[in-house]
Formats: C-alpha cells, sequence, structure tokens
C-alpha cells in the first residue's frame, strides 16, 4: 500500500509502534478499499450528496434558523442561529432538536454547540437518506416552529 521510496530505516528505530504494520490492519483495509471499489461507493456518496444539497437548500430556504450549510460527500454540518445577521448560536434549540430526532430513532452529534453533523453510513440509501432529513425537518419544525 506505501510507496518504496518512503521504505526506508528498516535497520534503526525512529519511535515504531506495536501496532504498525499489522497483517490484520493491513487486510482489513485492503478489503475496505476493494468493497469501495467494487460497489461503486464512491459514486454513490456522489448521489447521496446531491439529495443532502437539494433537502439542505430547500430547508435553509423555509428555516431561517439555518445559519449555514457545509456539505462533503455525505458529511452534513448545519449551523443552527438565533438570527442568521448576528449569527448567535442557537444552542439550545439545537439540543431539543437532538433529542427530537432521537426519539424518532435519528442520531447524529452537535458540535460547538450549535452544529448538527450528520454522517450517515456511506452504504445508505437514497429512501433511509430522505427519511432522516424527513426527521430533521420535523424536529426543526416542532422547535422553531411551534417553539418546543
Amino acid at each position: 500500500m506505501g510507496k518504496e521510496e518512503f521504505n526506508i530505516c528498516q535497520d534503526i528505530s525512529l519511535g515504531h509502534y506495536t501496532h504498525e504494520k499489522s497483517p490484520l490492519g493491513c487486510a482489513i483495509g485492503n478489503a475496505v478499499i476493494e468493497y469501495i471499489e467494487n460497489n461503486n461507493i464512491l459514486s454513490h456518496v456522489k448521489e447521496l450528496e446531491t439529495i443532502l444539497y437539494t433537502r439542505t437548500k430547500e430547508m435553509k430556504a423555509k428555516f431561517e434558523c439555518i445559519g449555514d450549510v457545509r456539505l462533503i460527500g455525505a458529511l452534513l454540518r448545519i449551523e443552527l442561529v438565533k438570527n442568521r445577521q448576528t449569527k448567535e448560536k442557537a444552542t439550545i434549540e439545537a439540543e431539543k432538536v437532538l433529542y427530537l430526532c432521537l426519539e424518532q430513532g435519528l442520531s447524529f452529534k452537535i458540535s460547538q454547540g450549535c452544529v448538527l453533523t450528520l454522517a450517515p453510513p456511506l452504504i445508505i440509501s437514497p429512501e433511509e437518506l430522505n427519511l432522516a432529513m424527513d426527521k430533521l425537518e420535523y424536529a426543526l419544525t416542532q422547535v422553531f416552529r411551534h417553539n418546543i
């Protein structure tokens, strides 16, 4: 997996660890790469990214509480704010959204107090991804429109 030009210093120790050069780790890494290539995971992720882009664009137009959306592949971050101009963090509201989503079976993390970070498995189907976004949109509606 590595280039021969980096195969240097075999005769001295430069602070090696017991976990490096693990045959099991290498086998797992190779199996993951093979799975990604054989199942066209990268093109699938592009499809997921398109779905997420479309859904979050619609949601940002609908909800003033969405201050920013950051998306690469299937990794999505939605910043919740009290005011788009001041960018005041909506930390309490973000927690409420999280717990409403958890009640519906959707789990994600909150970063920086108000940034919803969704990282779905790369094998998620488009239907499952849309269902997850439906659950998120429902929670945003409940928290920001119905003030729960």
